[in-house]
C-alpha cells in the first residue's frame, strides 16, 4: 500500500537534483505551483519565456523529458505508464502547496496520466488541468509515425509548424530533434489509457483556431473529448493559429492561466512581473 502523501521543505528543496524539474522563478511569495508539460520532441525551456509574464504568487516548474537537451544521454521512457511514474516521483515534493498542471499537445496527455498516479499515491489533485492542443486521451487519433523514416517525420513537424525549417536543413540538428521526437511519438502513438474515476477538477481547453490536431471545430465535440473525463465543469478557449498557437499568444495564454488560477492575479496581457532569470 502506497505511503501517505506527506511533503515537507527539505523534500521540496530537494527538486533542485531532479533531472526531470527546471526551475525559472518562484520564492518565499509564491503561493501556487505551475508544472508544465512540453510537447512530443519539446523540452522544458519551451515554458521559460512564460516566467516573465508571472506574478511572484506563481512558481513555474518546467519538466524535461529524456533523451534531448542535457539529458540526451537519459533512456527514455518505455511507455506512458513509466512516464507517469517517473514524473510522480520527482513532482511529489512540489506539492506542499496547490498546483495546477499545463500541458501542451503530447504534453496533455502525460498531464492527465500524471494527475491519476499522484491520485494513487494519496496526493493532492490539480487545481486546474489545463490541456491545450490536442484531444482527450482515448479519443485523439493517432497512428505509426514513430516507425516512419526521417523524411516523414520531417514532413510531420513542418505539417505542425514550432520547428525551424533551418533547423531541419542542419543534419546535426535534425538528427537530434527527430531522435526525441521518435521516442516521444512511441509513448503517445501506444498510448491506450486505462478505465479509471474522472478527475474532480476543472479542465480548460486550449487550441488554435486552425490546429490540425484540434481546432476550433473538432473543440466543440465535448471539449475535444476532455468533458467526459472530469467530474467539473470544462470549458475551451480558442486562439488565433495552428498548433503552436501558444508562442505568438504567450501572454493572451499565460493571462488566461491565471484568470482560471486566480482572478486576482490575472494581468492585462501586457504587464511584466519581476522574474529571476
Amino acid at each position: 500500500m502506497t505511503a501517505a502523501f506527506s511533503p515537507n521543505s527539505s523534500a521540496r528543496a530537494a527538486r533542485a537534483d531532479s533531472p526531470w524539474i527546471r526551475h525559472w522563478n518562484g520564492g518565499s511569495a509564491s503561493r501556487l505551483t505551475l508544472v508544465c508539460l512540453p510537447h512530443a520532441g519539446g523540452s522544458a525551456g519551451f515554458y521559460r519565456p512564460w516566467a516573465a509574464l508571472l506574478p511572484p504568487e506563481v512558481e513555474l516548474v518546467g519538466i524535461q523529458y529524456p533523451g534531448r537537451e542535457d539529458r540526451f544521454d537519459d533512456p527514455a521512457s518505455a511507455d506512458m505508464g513509466e512516464l507517469a511514474t517517473a514524473l510522480a516521483d520527482a513532482v511529489l515534493p512540489l506539492l506542499d502547496r496547490p498546483y495546477a498542471l499545463f500541458g501542451h499537445s503530447m504534453g496533455s496527455a502525460v498531464a492527465w496520466e500524471l494527475a491519476h498516479e499522484l491520485g494513487r499515491r494519496g496526493a493532492p489533485g490539480p487545481r486546474r488541468l489545463f490541456a491545450s492542443g490536442r484531444a482527450a486521451p482515448g479519443t485523439a487519433v493517432t497512428g505509426q509515425l514513430h516507425r516512419q523514416d526521417d523524411d516523414v517525420l520531417c514532413a510531420e513537424l513542418a505539417r505542425l509548424g514550432g520547428t525551424s525549417r533551418e533547423v531541419l536543413d542542419d543534419p546535426g540538428l535534425r538528427a537530434l530533434v527527430l531522435t526525441a521526437v521518435r521516442h516521444d511519438y512511441r509513448i503517445i502513438e501506444t498510448h491506450r489509457p486505462a478505465e479509471g474515476p474522472p478527475l474532480s477538477c476543472p479542465i480548460h481547453v486550449l487550441t488554435g483556431d486552425t490546429d490540425p490536431e484540434l481546432g476550433e471545430e473538432r473543440s466543440r465535440d465535448r471539449a475535444g473529448g476532455w468533458a467526459g473525463l472530469t467530474t467539473a465543469r470544462t470549458e475551451v478557449r480558442v486562439f488565433p493559429g495552428d498548433h503552436f498557437y501558444l508562442t505568438p499568444r504567450r501572454r493572451e495564454v499565460v493571462a488566461t492561466v491565471l484568470r482560471r488560477l486566480d482572478p486576482s492575479l490575472a494581468t492585462d496581457g501586457r504587464r511584466t512581473w519581476p522574474s529571476t532569470p
